[in-house]
């Protein structure tokens, strides 16, 4: 056996000896007699190890060869183009391949785009030969060199329109149909060349999940047109990574339209009394209490914003800050929210508290009892998605005692300076049970939903005005003690 035969047997690639022999005898002629037979054969096995990868996911634009097996998805139109100096006019043709990790996009120049034309189809699996390089829509192979394997089959789906779910790194002439769930303002930037870009992000979910949708430059404008709760159809989008997370771009040219379509989208998420510090979750309840917004300095200078809300669900409630544009959302006291994303830390008194900031979703679920308006649940014409809710205020939806009733029902924000002014002295929101009479003694524990004169506190079922000179914070849970007089709780002790 020859030197160069040994070094071949131990080659873990898809080479042919034949093959190996040539880019040995290459690689010899290069080195100028410097290296014999047995070095070139080892230099040449680490040069075609290294190119073999295991799946289109390990492509990187780094490298100076990959070489893989995919199945063809989609061919596109043979284009031609100028080449500078040259009279002859080039041509590429823009093949999908894919396999169980990902996909790519394979770009066939001049004699193979003409090839590609002629003989691929869809379906059929090649074997790929190809320089990685960072294209428009992420990564792309310049393909060097191809061929048909008919004996290796590839599971991969072989279609044009995705679910949330069927979505992986490297796809892209990706349709997705999906309800918008939320929208972000447009951003500028400056790029390397001088000109400037604009971006922006989108929110979709259907049946399957959800997904942050990037929209680039002539796209970004859409974020302010479209509205949360719509249903929407992005075209020939291509899917990125960011920070460990999947994100699908739309850029000059995609696009995303609304559509009259029905979408389905049911939140998952983790019960409020499983959280946990440092996780970042999904979370959804009722709305308990909102503060009013509050603006800060940074030390850079610039101005930020932060609002707190508390948000209950069947098994414990959580204090929540929304910053930056999430303060400005619409949510208040009843509302039904779906949190995505949300930072799970140590909060004020050692509670746990969820921060939501800009990569987080915010989505605002109207009730089946609530009456007009454009909801989420009028978008996608599924009452499913609002009974997937019916336990966030308890188990216990018909006696008005969930904290829908609470704070938040018509009674108990009649009136802000007084929540009793619709219902004489008996505290908004006081449900089944006997009501306490002038002159008992009572202790009450509840979150303060009304900081003022008087404290309103709500315990999830019951709101009781609390008269006491003590100051307190919207969103504390305080306990007063004292003696009723005139429906209200005259406070001897705060704590």
């Amino acid at each position: 056996m020859s030197d160069i035969e040994g070094v071949y047997e131990d080659l873990e690639a898809d080479v042919s000896l034949e093959e190996f022999r040539e880019a040995v005898e290459a690689k010899v002629e290069q080195m100028g007699g410097l290296a014999d037979e047995e070095t070139a054969a080892m230099l040449v096995a680490h040069e075609v190890g290294e190119s073999e990868v295991g799946g289109i996911a390990d492509i990187e634009p780094g490298m100076e060869e990959a070489k893989f097996v995919a199945k063809v998805i989609s061919i596109g139109e043979k284009r031609t183009f100028e080449r500078d100096g040259e009279d002859e006019d080039g041509q590429v043709v823009n093949v999908e391949v894919a396999d169980e990790t990902g996909s790519v996009r394979a770009a066939f120049w001049d004699d193979h785009a003409e090839a590609a034309i002629e003989e691929l189809e869809e379906g059929q699996v090649l074997r790929i030969k190809g320089r990685p390089k960072e294209g428009f829509s992420g990564v792309e192979i310049s393909v060097d060199n191809v061929e048909p394997d008919p004996d290796t089959e590839i599971e991969v789906q072989v279609s044009d329109t995705y679910t949330v779910e069927d979505l992986s790194l490297g796809l892209s002439n990706v349709n997705l149909v999906g309800l918008l769930l939320d929208t972000d303002s447009v951003r500028t930037f400056d790029r390397d060349d001088g000109s400037e870009g604009k971006v922006s992000n989108l929110v979709l979910g259907d049946s399957t999940g959800r997904i942050r949708v990037t929209l680039w430059d002539e796209q970004a404008d859409l974020a302010t047109d479209l509205e949360a709760g719509t249903t929407v159809e992005v075209i020939d989008g291509y899917v990125k990574d960011r920070d460990g997370s999947l994100e699908l771009h739309v850029g000059n040219r995609g696009a995303v339209e609304e559509v009259d379509e029905d979408v389905e989208y049911v939140p998952e998420s983790t019960p409020i009394e499983d959280l946990e510090i440092d996780q970042v979750v999904d979370i959804a309840g009722v709305v308990r209490s909102a503060d009013p917004k509050r603006t800060f300095d940074r030390d850079d200078g610039s101005e930020g914003q932060v609002r707190n809300i508390r948000v209950q669900d069947a098994t414990d409630d959580i204090r929540v800050a929304l910053w930056g544009e999430k303060a400005d959302i619409d949510v208040g006291p009843g509302d039904e929210v779906a949190l995505g994303d949300v930072e799970i830390q140590d909060g004020w008194q050692d509670d746990l508290e969820a921060s939501a900031g800009w990569q987080s979703t915010i989505t605002v679920l109207e009730s089946e009892s609530a009456g007009s308006g454009s909801s989420q649940a009028d978008a996608d014409g599924s009452s499913d998605q609002n009974a997937g809710l019916s336990a966030f205020a308890g188990d216990d939806e018909s006696d008005g005692g969930s904290t829908a009733d609470g704070p938040g029902s018509t009674d108990s924000t009649a009136s802000a300076s007084d929540p009793t002014a619709e219902t004489g002295d008996t505290p908004s929101g006081e449900t089944g049970g006997d009501e306490p009479a002038d002159g008992d003694e009572l202790e009450f524990t509840g979150v303060v939903v009304q900081a003022g004169d008087p404290v309103v506190l709500d315990d999830g079922e019951t709101t009781m005005s609390v008269v006491t000179d003590v100051d307190v914070g919207l969103g504390e849970e305080v306990t007063a003690r004292g003696i009723v007089h005139d429906g209200r709780l005259e406070a001897n002790d705060v704590f």
